[in-house]
């Protein structure tokens, strides 16, 4: 099976019918569950028509003392209902944890982009990183501060703010 390739130059990458249906059906119950790597938790936001709860699988990046979710996907479902929301979310891992997800500016997007990839690394080693680079941003494994500058404006970043 192929790795779900994210690097399209669109606004939005729908993942493949079999990756939507594996991560619904397994990522976000073991998500949940806290059954999958520390740096993964289910998203759950209200949805901005139905007003249900939608969860999906997504993965914390760190960067300098703060927590940040990546849409890989662009402007994907979640994301329009975060913005719809006013930012409000719950990460799930064993327990919810209530939070405020802060959209940050195109500008300020690259340092946490090239951490996410960085994190990817330590997790599955270089090689694994630099298909990670290819597939999930379109860049080298190589890729500077620049050239994720160069690709922000497609990838939506949040920082985490918990709420007491």
């Amino acid at each position: 099976m192929q790795p779900q390739d994210y690097s399209a130059r669109t606004a939005y990458r729908p993942p493949k019918r079999l990756y939507a249906r594996l991560n619904r059906l397994i990522g976000v119950p073991l998500a949940r569950l806290g059954w999958t790597p520390s740096d993964v938790v289910s998203l759950e936001v209200r949805g901005r028509s139905s007003g249900r709860t939608r969860s999906t699988p997504v993965v914390l990046a760190r960067y300098e003392g703060a927590t940040y979710v990546v849409s890989l996907a662009g402007e994907a479902q979640w994301v329009r209902n975060v913005r719809a929301d006013g930012g409000r979310a719950v990460l799930r891992r064993r327990k919810p944890v209530e939070v405020i997800l802060e959209e940050l500016p195109v500008a300020e997007r690259a340092p946490i982009l090239a951490a996410y990839l960085h994190q990817s690394a330590r997790r599955g080693g270089d090689d694994a990183a630099a298909g990670q680079a290819r597939n999930y941003f379109g860049l080298a494994g190589t890729a500077t501060l620049e050239d994720f500058a160069a690709i922000a404006d497609r990838y939506p970043v949040f920082r985490v703010r918990r709420l007491a």
